[in-house]
């Protein structure tokens, strides 16, 4: 066990697989008292197991995340209720993925991807962030890499991710006069081991990394956003993608 969240609260949303999952993981390991939420009983309770025998502290908010202030409220006040009344991280991680063309996308699609990652994350915010005003509150927002970098599928997912990144900078300007402190991740293509590549995996082809990531590789660094080391870090998207959207690598028979 670390000490580098000791004494810290956190809730992560979508916190019962890939990279919610190991952020949850890697906070109760340094110290925190975490709550999962997310919509999977079983997944959370395998994430549960996982943390408390390895001597952490953790509890989970079932709460399907639809985008209606309501909803985005009652996860905030549950998972405040469970942490002591206090809640100093907030990690906006659920979202989900249509990897469908624009001509593909219907419009009951459209208003299911923008509610779960753009309104759900900022409903959520707008009824922590009031909370953490003290001086140590962190809120740590999850972007992507194709909120840079145009691929051809994918165009409302992204897009959402987009708007994500610029809230980050938005709420930096907002909240942190009040000392909470407000910093996105952008990942490449990460996941669990999956027995074949699939296009996420080939597009990492070609990168410094050349390859796709862990989900620890995230939470490594949003255990340092958290924590204190990133004390001066505000208003930034930390990119954790192998070098996807910054370093072309050229062929050139060494790869």
């Amino acid at each position: 066990m670390g000490t580098r969240l000791d004494r810290k609260t956190a809730l992560v949303t979508g916190a019962t697989s890939n990279i919610g999952r190991a952020i949850a993981i890697a906070f109760a390991r340094e110290g925190a008292h975490v709550v999962l939420s997310g919509r999977n009983q079983t997944r959370a309770a395998e994430a549960l197991r996982v943390i408390h025998e390895t001597g952490g502290w953790a509890d989970f908010v079932q709460s399907a995340l639809d985008g209606s202030p309501a909803t985005s409220r009652k996860l905030a006040e549950d998972a405040t209720r469970l942490l002591g009344g206090r809640l100093d991280i907030l990690v906006n991680n659920a979202g989900i993925y249509p990897g469908a063309t624009t001509k593909a996308t219907d419009e009951a699609t459209f208003d299911q991807v923008y509610a779960v990652n753009v309104k759900a994350p900022f409903f959520l915010t707008a009824a922590v962030a009031p909370l953490m005003a003290r001086g140590e509150g962190v809120i740590i927002n999850l972007g992507s890499w194709i909120a840079r970098l145009g691929i051809p599928v994918g165009a409302l997912y992204s897009s959402t991710k987009g708007a994500i990144e610029t809230l980050t900078r938005a709420w930096a300007a907002e909240f942190g006069p009040a000392g909470v402190r407000v910093n996105a991740i952008s990942p490449g293509v990460v996941h669990e081991p999956i027995p074949s590549e699939g296009m996420g995996d080939a597009m990492m082809r070609g990168t410094p990394a050349n390859a796709s990531g862990r989900p620890e590789a995230i939470a490594h660094a949003a255990v340092y956003l958290a924590s204190d080391e990133a004390a001066f870090v505000h208003g930034t998207v930390l990119d954790v993608d192998g070098g996807r959207t910054s370093v072309a690598v050229i062929a050139n028979g060494v790869r």
